[in-house]
């Protein structure tokens, strides 16, 4: 199979020409198709020119910025019109790209605004966001609902005058947040956009242009562009990071896909009989391990990170590539600048054609460097096993998961107090650094954490529950490694018992603004935790070696978990922090080593200030909850120091 490394793909503008370019080696015929919109219309057509490493050209002179194209190839299998995998414009529905002077998309400020720092990765705070959820409920106070623009509006309230869409994300700390699908996909119908459609987007089509139905104007081909920019600008100007969830593991065609029409069995692995492999479980999997696929891939990546300017991304079905690949996309992220977040599924949807040992598997992620993966283990720990919806965790009396959740509080690196035999399934650490793990109770998938305590502890009242759910968060907040939230988990989300709200209406799927009203004491103790993470980076160690000085386990009974963060751990100014969890439904007793102390956490309270202090060498944990100590000697230096 011949390939073309060097030169750059799709349609490469200048004012006085273009270049249309496309890798198709077994083509008979490459024909280039023009048109005045991006639907409907007669198209121009011209033929292309094949060299002797696979690609086809054309050039048409003068500025052609806005002129709508295709490809047809034609090859043994037949003729076909397709959309050019490198197309960074759309018209409606992606079914043309568009060529485009993105200097004319950049919005007012774009070549200087700053970008927010992250000294080390595990300093991030992620929040993970649906942008339609984000803001299409009435209430939102929110102009552009579920659009682009309605991210950054600026002041917007919600009932009772709550802060909703930025406001709120600033107000509550995250440092990140984390979009679910932006890039093309194909099941919303964007010429129709007056009749209600959801879906989360792991559909792929067009991997190198934004998804036009969070635009104003899905029909121009500039403004999604424009509109995701601006986005992008305003969450980095209020210090909010930015995260793409990116699916190159499938397509959501597969015969009939536009790479497949390209290059005939190229770009998905394929059983010998012909047929696609499905570790997706979506019907396909891309063949990442090839050149021109991991080229793709690569290239893609970089041109998000340098043209949108993005702060991270998570890779979906992470396992379903290969660890070259996301070896190399890490040191292509790392050139571009320091500081941009790589993580991913450490799993696949089904059997794969990748080897295991070749895969970026979570059992693998100590051959990936700076590159993360959800930790599962934690999760289920904390809540249960994620397919048994009346099965609690440890925080709802499973006990038998407490290694589990000791695992990432140590943010799945080797530590001496964790015994890994005793997890539930017995594990291992597969963590390097604490950077390498991302920590979390909830997520896009599955139910909300609130749905889920309302199927495991459906007999018990709300408050009960909410302990539980405010002792989950102590503990994904606290621990090392990269904490992650899903969005509206911090003031109690529901999705009405939903496990997979993909393609659920709206009223499942967006936020409900006025639970942050209803529930804004659970808003503030997140908001307490992010506040004492940020302050503390003691919660955020860089190296597994650092974890296993400073970090030493209590001996308590089944229903507690407590350790000590000794030795101003992480250049702390607290020189001793004990941080204990009761799961059980009496107070737990816990001896301490001095006899001056300042809770900073404890009940429904949760920050950086005195709760209250006492002069004991033991304490009471009370019933579902997390209690945060800190050496009262230390804490007043840290005042007068501050």
């Amino acid at each position: 199979m011949m390939h073309y490394d060097d030169a750059a793909l799709g349609a490469i503008y200048s004012k006085d020409r273009t270049l249309f370019r496309v890798w198709a080696p077994g083509a008979l015929r490459m024909q280039l198709k023009t048109y005045p919109s991006g639907h409907g219309g007669e198209a121009a057509v011209y033929e292309m020119y094949k060299d002797p490493n696979g690609f086809w050209a054309q050039i048409l002179e003068g500025d052609r910025h806005g002129l709508y194209y295709t490809y047809e190839v034609t090859h043994y299998h037949g003729a076909f019109e397709v959309v050019d995998p490198y197309a960074k414009a759309l018209g409606v529905n992606g079914n043309r790209g568009m060529v485009v002077d993105l200097a004319r998309t950049n919005p007012e400020g774009w070549d200087n605004f700053p970008k927010p720092k992250l000294k080390s990765f595990t300093d991030a705070i992620i929040y993970e966001v649906h942008i339609r959820d984000f803001s299409i409920h009435e209430d939102s106070g929110i102009k552009h609902r579920g659009k682009y623009l309605g991210v950054v509006e600026p002041d917007t309230r919600g009932p009772k005058m709550v802060k909703t869409g930025l406001g709120h994300l600033v107000e509550l700390g995250i440092t990140h947040l984390h979009l679910l699908p932006v890039q093309d996909y194909y099941t919303v119908d964007e010429s129709n956009l007056s009749e209600p459609q959801y879906n989360w987007g792991y559909d792929p089509k067009n991997y190198n242009a934004p998804e036009g139905s969070y635009a104003t104007d899905p029909y121009n081909g500039e403004t999604r562009i424009r509109e995701l920019k601006t986005m992008v600008m305003g969450l980095n100007k209020a210090g909010i990071g930015v995260i793409l969830d990116v699916v190159y593991n499938h397509t959501y065609r597969s015969e009939d896909s536009n790479l497949n029409r390209l290059v005939p069995g190229y770009y998905y692995r394929l059983h010998p009989d012909g047929s696609f492999a499905n570790g997706s479980g979506c019907g396909n999997e891309t063949a990442s391990e090839r050149f021109m696929v991991r080229k793709f891939i690569i290239d893609s990546v970089v041109y998000w990170a340098t043209e949108y300017k993005v702060d991270g991304f998570r890779f979906d079905l992470m396992g379903l590539h290969d660890l070259e690949t996301m070896n190399q996309i890490r040191q292509a992220l790392d050139e571009i600048r320091p500081g941009i977040l790589l993580y991913g599924e450490g799993w696949t949807g089904g059997p794969s054609l990748l080897p295991a040992k070749k895969a970026a598997l979570k059992k693998n992620i100590p051959r990936m460097p700076e590159i993360a993966a959800f930790n599962d283990d934690f999760r289920d720990g904390l809540k249960g096993p994620i397919f048994h919806d009346r099965a609690p965790g440890f925080t709802g009396g499973a006990f038998a998961y407490k290694e589990n959740v000791k695992f990432g509080i140590t943010g799945a690196t080797c530590h001496p107090g964790v015994d890994y035999e005793r997890m539930n399934p017995p594990g291992k650490p597969w963590a390097t650094r604490p950077c390498q793990c991302v920590n979390y109770v909830e997520a896009h998938d599955n139910m909300t954490l609130w749905d889920r305590l309302s199927c495991t502890h459906c007999h018990e009242n709300e408050e009960e529950r909410i302990k539980i759910h405010l002792l989950c968060a102590a503990l994904v907040l606290t621990s090392q490694g990269i904490p992650f939230l899903h969005a509206g988990q911090e003031f109690l989300r529901t999705k009405y018992g939903d496990h997979n709200s993909y393609c659920s209406p709206d009223h499942i799927n967006r936020l409900d603004w006025s639970r942050k009203a209803a529930y804004l004491e659970v808003f503030r103790y997140y908001q307490g935790l992010i506040a004492l993470r940020r302050a503390h980076p003691a919660f955020r160690m860089v190296s597994a070696a650092q974890v296993q000085k400073h970090l030493q386990f209590l001996d308590l009974p089944a229903e507690g978990i407590g350790y000590l963060l000794t030795g101003h751990a992480n250049q702390d100014p607290w020189e001793t922090i004990a941080v204990l969890c009761n799961a059980g439904q009496k107070k737990l007793e816990v001896a301490l080593p001095g006899d001056e102390w300042v809770a900073v956490v404890e009940g429904n309270q949760a920050g950086t200030k005195e709760i209250r202090r006492f002069y004991e060498r033991s304490t009471l944990v009370p019933p579902r909850s997390a209690q945060i100590l800190v050496d009262g000697k230390s804490y007043d230096r840290s005042l007068t120091a501050g």
